[in-house]
């Protein structure tokens, strides 16, 4: 078994830009019209002539190249200000003993060593705080945004919606290397240990073959699938698949649907809700992706009605570990299997510690990043999912605004991952048009939609027809 520390990030390059002077079209999202000066134009994609019908959902492709920036964004500084309090706190259960959980009195406070600091705090910062990188400055890649960014580099060059075993097997041959440090955990590391042996996808995440198929691992790389899919998590999940089941099934692969559905609905959102209504609407939705006698269900409600009951996040947290790690609570028995740290790197108590921040977060992403660096376990794994999230939901400016400052917008894949272009060096901006472009094809050939670059919008049919 594998476990692998993580550290600074940054990704590639790529697009192409055709200029086409435009008024961005009104989405039925409430949003204003904005002045645009350019349609991106894909020049390997047959744009189809498309007669917009009753029931379509317009959506700005131009404002989502925004969100998509945003959620970039959004996702390097959580995962980063994560990493900071990544497995400091685990519970007294095992053979690691961590100590008292983090509570907000925390925030600002010297950093405690992780079970592997070997007594040394995180060198990201002395103290619990925001890891921000500054203008001119590059963003490190890191395992909770590299396979994502390399999901979307092989949907783009492969010219494809949904990636087949073979196509992703050669991917990730391609781009991790075969040594260390390669950044793969658990579930990961073993799904590549399999390809390298000739298996595919979805043999890699098998439980017959893959022993690791109840941890963290495809929670960290497959989220990005809902915003390829905007307003249809139906469509959104069949591409997530195979993707997904490369390392995960039972729990572990209901709960990343959880995170995919909860992406897609992010377009589909009523704009004149409040963020923490939003955020509610989107989690209730997905929580019918959740099989009722799931172990992940269960915990899904269990951490709402805390919420709704108005007791502290810290409480509710604590709740959590006794609930579902001392006692083994509905089904989950982690704790009995006498894994590594207890099991910290399970999808299913990873799972119930992000539902804290998401609930108690209630949609302003400063306060959901704080506390889920604070809620302990894989701290950068929640941070970064809902940072991605919440960043799309604001787009760029927004999470310049939350932050009153400005930020680098470059990113380096080639600190984790290897054999991208331009020696590993990309953009935000180049990395949300090729998501883009990816979305043009997703709506012509996945939705039965169309794509108007006079307007520069997508044209969504809903999911009844």
């Amino acid at each position: 078994m594998k476990y692998a520390l993580r550290m600074h990030c940054f990704p590639t390059r790529t697009i192409v830009v055709a200029a086409l002077f435009t008024l961005v079209f009104l989405s039925s999202c409430g949003q204003k019209t904005i002045p645009r000066a350019s349609v991106l134009v894909d020049k390997d994609l047959n744009y189809k002539a498309y007669k917009v019908k009753k029931g379509d959902r317009a959506i700005s492709r131009s404002n989502y190249a925004n969100k998509l920036y945003g959620f970039w964004l959004g996702q390097c500084i959580a995962n980063w200000t994560g990493l900071v309090t990544e497995m400091d706190k685990i519970g007294n259960i095992g053979e690691i003993k961590t100590g008292a959980f983090y509570t907000r009195n925390d925030w600002g406070k010297p950093d405690q060593p992780s079970i592997w600091g070997a007594g040394v705090p995180s060198n990201l910062s002395p103290t619990i705080d925001f890891v921000l990188e500054k203008e001119g400055g590059l963003w490190g890649a890191d395992d909770d945004t590299d396979i994502e960014y390399m999901y979307q580099h092989l949907l783009y060059t492969n010219k494809t919606p949904v990636l087949t075993g073979p196509q992703i097997r050669e991917g990730w041959l391609k781009h991790i290397k075969a040594e260390e440090e390669n950044y793969l955990w658990v579930s990961n590391q073993k799904a590549f240990d399999l390809m390298k042996s000739g298996l595919a996808p979805p043999a890699t995440g098998h439980p017959d073959n893959n022993p690791e198929f109840d941890m963290i691992d495809a929670q960290l790389t497959t989220e990005i699938f809902g915003l390829f899919a905007p307003g249809r998590p139906d469509i959104a999940l069949k591409m997530a698949q195979l993707p997904i089941q490369t390392t995960a099934r039972y729990n572990a692969e209901w709960i990343s649907q959880f995170y995919v559905s909860m992406y897609a609905l992010a377009a589909q959102v009523d704009e004149n809700k409040s963020m923490k209504d939003k955020i509610l609407w989107m989690a209730d939705r997905s929580r019918n992706v959740l099989p009722a006698d799931s172990y992940s269900a269960k915990m899904y409600d269990f951490v709402k009605s805390r919420y709704q009951a108005g007791i502290p996040w810290e409480q509710t947290r604590d709740e959590v570990y006794q609930r579902y790690q001392v006692e083994q609570a509905d089904g989950y028995d982690i704790t009995s299997k006498n894994r590594y740290c207890n099991g910290c790197f399970a999808a299913g108590i990873n799972f119930a510690s992000s539902l804290v921040s998401l609930f108690y977060g209630e949609g302003d992403i400063k306060e959901t990043i704080k506390i889920a660096a604070l809620a302990g376990w894989d701290s950068d794994n929640p941070t970064a999912t809902w940072g991605g999230l919440l960043g799309f939901m604001l787009g760029k400016e927004g999470v310049e605004k939350a932050f009153d400052r400005k930020f680098a917008n470059k990113f380096n894949i080639h600190r984790t991952r290897i054999n991208f272009p331009n020696d590993g060096i990309d953009t935000f901006e180049n990395m949300a048009q090729k998501g883009v472009f990816i979305i043009d094809r997703v709506v012509q050939e996945q939705m039965g939609g169309g794509v108007d670059l006079k307007k520069n919008v997508w044209y969504i049919p809903d999911n009844k027809r």
